[in-house]
């Protein structure tokens, strides 16, 4: 058996491929930039946290020892604090076929996207088109694979957004978008296993799709459908309310979140994500299913359920916390300042009142600022239970009269810890 590297191996696409090919026989190394938790998800892989983006040539030689193929699935969507789109898709790229030159290890499967080969609308499509050409140029056995829309059991951006909408009462409809291809996952994970084989044809680009031409709506109703829910009421929005939309996307990603509707995912899905699988049938031997056919193989679960219904209510959770601590912290330190010193009047803090007061807002401006950043809203959410608790703590010790104040001021910690619990719970939006 092959030992076969595998990159962005705990996204939706690299970990089915680690799994498959695991069950292969094969030796996997798993490679990632955040591997928190990988190993006890996947422990059939080795696993190296590494960022394709920043890697050089001389950081591949070492896990490129002994290995046969490599695997790239590495790719973000749009650049900002979390993502260089040039880094990943071109530098990276271009700094791993080197290395995989240097070290004679010849087959290299690359995943690109689907129609980068025939129109370049947005950073994401033209850097995905460079990375091409400098893979092409290259020495290598290469494969480059374009999937459509990939679409599975686990979910994550476009997919986890089309389980999020489908369990609305109200359908959105964005204007302007094109029609889509939809892939199963088991299909894609399938086309790697048969060409990481080195009898396997290489120095090939293939287009991934099923048989099927939707829009983004009609896969939405497929999936309402899939959970056992009625038929929505479709709406579709102004282009300017989309703008807005899109626009809102961008702000968030600043912030270190990468929601799946942003600018990029505008200018890509106008295009649509169609393509011709006459090679890749040819090549392969498969013949793509249709997405219908796989949903009436798995039939919902309720967790299935659980997992529409709390998509969208998870930013608006996350949102409302930020919100509340921010606005607590405000409220503590401007115009309800001497309501906080009057409510520990009797607390016989004394002279320390007025720093409690103080220490008790700009703490909660801490934990609403972290829970609005990616990189701190974990910590940040730990911190605020902990600082919940001690509100409810010190206010029994100090203040007791407060459990029986008709606006319930301790009451209402429970509701606000159990909220933060809850986005603590579904904070990870992938492996």
């Amino acid at each position: 058996m092959s030992r076969i590297l595998v990159i962005g191996a705990t996204g939706l696409i690299g970990s089915g491929i680690v799994a498959r090919l695991a069950h292969e026989g094969h030796q996997i190394i798993g490679v990632a930039r955040d591997i928190y938790g990988a190993a006890e998800r996947l422990p059939v892989a080795q696993w190296h946290d590494l960022d394709l983006a920043q890697a050089g040539s001389d950081q591949w030689r070492e896990l490129l020892a002994g290995v046969s193929v490599v695997v790239n699935c590495a790719g973000a969507l749009q650049s900002g604090p979390a993502d260089n789109l040039r880094g990943t898709h071109i530098r990276g790229l271009a700094a791993l076929v080197a290395a995989c030159e240097a070290q004679n290890v010849h087959r290299l499967v690359h995943f690109s996207a689907m129609g980068v080969n025939r129109a370049t609308p947005s950073e994401f499509s033209r850097t995905k088109r460079e990375g091409e050409a400098a893979l092409t140029a290259s020495a290598l056995d290469w494969i480059i694979l374009r999937p459509s829309v990939v679409l599975g059991a686990p979910v994550y951006g476009a997919s986890a957004l089309i389980r999020g909408l489908s369990a609305l009462p109200l359908l959105p409809v964005m204007p302007g978008t094109g029609l889509l291809q939809p892939v199963a996952l088991e299909d894609v994970v399938e086309t790697v296993a048969i060409l990481s084989r080195p009898e396997a044809p290489a120095r090939v680009a293939l287009d991934l799709a099923g048989p099927d031409r939707l829009s983004f709506s009609d896969l939405v109703r497929l999936y309402r459908g899939w959970l056992g829910l009625r038929p929505a009421r479709e709406v579709t929005l102004p282009f300017f309310l989309a703008g807005a939309i899109y626009r809102l996307g961008d702000l968030v990603s600043w912030l270190g979140w990468r929601p799946p509707v942003r600018s990029t995912a505008r200018q890509e899905i106008a295009r649509g994500a169609v393509g011709d699988t006459t090679d890749w049938r040819r090549v392969t031997g498969i013949v793509p299913r249709a997405i219908p056919a796989t949903l009436h193989m798995r039939p919902a679960s309720v967790q299935d359920g659980w997992f529409a219904r709390l998509y969208l209510l998870k930013p608006v959770v996350l949102v409302g916390l930020v919100l509340f601590w921010i606005g607590s912290g405000i409220a503590s330190l401007g115009p309800g300042y001497r309501g906080g010193l009057a409510m520990l009047a009797d607390s016989g803090l004394g002279a320390l009142a007025p720093v409690t007061v103080i220490a008790g807002g700009l703490a909660d401006l801490l934990v609403g600022a972290g829970i609005a950043m990616r990189r701190t809203a974990r910590p940040a959410l730990l911190a605020g239970i902990f600082v919940a608790l001690l509100y409810a703590l010190s206010g029994t010790l100090l203040t007791p009269a407060l459990w029986l104040d008709p606006l319930a001021p301790l009451l209402k910690i429970a509701p606000i810890t159990a909220l933060m619990l809850v986005a603590l719970a579904t904070l990870e939006d992938r492996a």
